[in-house]
């Protein structure tokens, strides 16, 4: 399978990471806004093709999916591209910036029948994935999750500290982690959702902190605190509050809710939730499947983001 990367920064190199792990994976070609950064990340990654548009991507014959890196703002319009050029694509999170943009990605995906997979990475950490397997087995249901999205992000820099062309957010991007994976691990519909944020950056244009709260139709309940002002340890902390036991993910690694440390290492074929994603998203295209964390599976996630972005919309009306 021949595979398209683009945006070739700190996050397009760990899927490119991931899929050198994976047999029968070729990367086809890299794509990124310079066009230096993308002939030197082909040539690190053996990719004969790199240059600086999409569209130079998908017109090559012998490319069978594509990987979106990009800029937050272009993810809804380049994952339908893809599919109108008929490529597979996974679209790293958030699949869109607006309720409709989604809407329209996953219409796409109907209309094609192509595999869109959004990049809901939480959904193949192994230490959410032990959480997930102790629910489906019957031997713990989630009462209530607190999470904690933190981050020292006063500028526009990338995971290597590296400038930005484009403003991460908190809200359509990093609380997208947090909501799918509750209404994932709960089973049950997010219905009623509060938020309030703090001042906006004068620079960045965006609420720096901000404070979520989430019920289902179940009844469990979200607690998500996100910030980029956090000078301290950085990352996202889920607890997840059960019937029979609490436990604490970050990333890769879990504890107890006493800090005792679970060996999560045997829960999947590898320790990496990016390359554990880009495995089922390589399977479900050759087996002809829907993915997990498919444009389906997330959509609505993307509605009560929506719904939120609307309230703290009218919510500066106020002030």
């Amino acid at each position: 399978m021949r595979i398209a990367l683009v945006g070739a920064g700190a996050f397009g190199e760990k899927h490119l990471d991931g899929l050198k792990n994976i047999d029968g994976v070729e990367i086809a070609s890299v794509i990124s806004r310079k066009a230096e950064q993308a002939a030197e990340v082909a040539a690190k990654y053996g990719a004969p093709h790199s240059g600086t548009d999409l569209s130079e991507a998908l017109a090559l014959p012998d490319v069978d999916a594509v990987i979106l890196c990009t800029p937050t703002g272009m993810h809804a319009e380049q994952a339908i591209a893809c599919m109108n050029a008929g490529k597979h694509v996974q679209v790293e999170i958030p699949a869109a910036d607006t309720w409709a943009d989604a809407q329209a990605v996953m219409e796409k995906q109907k209309e094609t029948g192509l595999v869109c997979m959004v990049g809901h990475t939480r959904r193949f950490n192994p230490s959410h994935q032990y959480v997930k397997n102790k629910i489906d087995a019957g031997e713990l249901n989630i009462q209530a999750m607190d999470v904690e999205t933190y981050f020292f992000r006063r500028k526009n820099m990338n995971a290597k500290g590296q400038p930005r062309s484009w403003t991460d957010h908190l809200l359509w991007h990093h609380s997208a982690h947090t909501i799918d994976i509750f209404q994932y691990m709960t089973g049950s519909k997010v219905i009623a959702a509060n938020a309030l944020q703090g001042p906006k950056h004068p620079e960045l244009g965006i609420a720096m902190d901000m404070s979520i709260q989430m019920k289902t139709e179940a009844g469990q309940i979200l607690t998500l605190s996100l910030s980029f002002n956090n000078d301290g340890p950085l990352g996202t902390f889920f607890r997840y509050i059960g019937d029979t036991g609490t436990y604490i993910a970050r990333y890769d690694d879990l504890v107890t809710g006493r800090e005792e440390p679970i060996d999560v290492s045997n829960v999947d074929v590898s320790m990496n939730g990016i390359e554990l994603q880009d495995r089922e998203f390589v399977a479900a295209i050759k087996e002809g499947r829907e993915p997990n964390s498919s444009i389906a599976s997330v959509l609505d996630c993307y509605r009560v983001i929506g719904e939120l972005a609307a309230s703290l919309e009218a919510q500066d009306g106020w002030s």
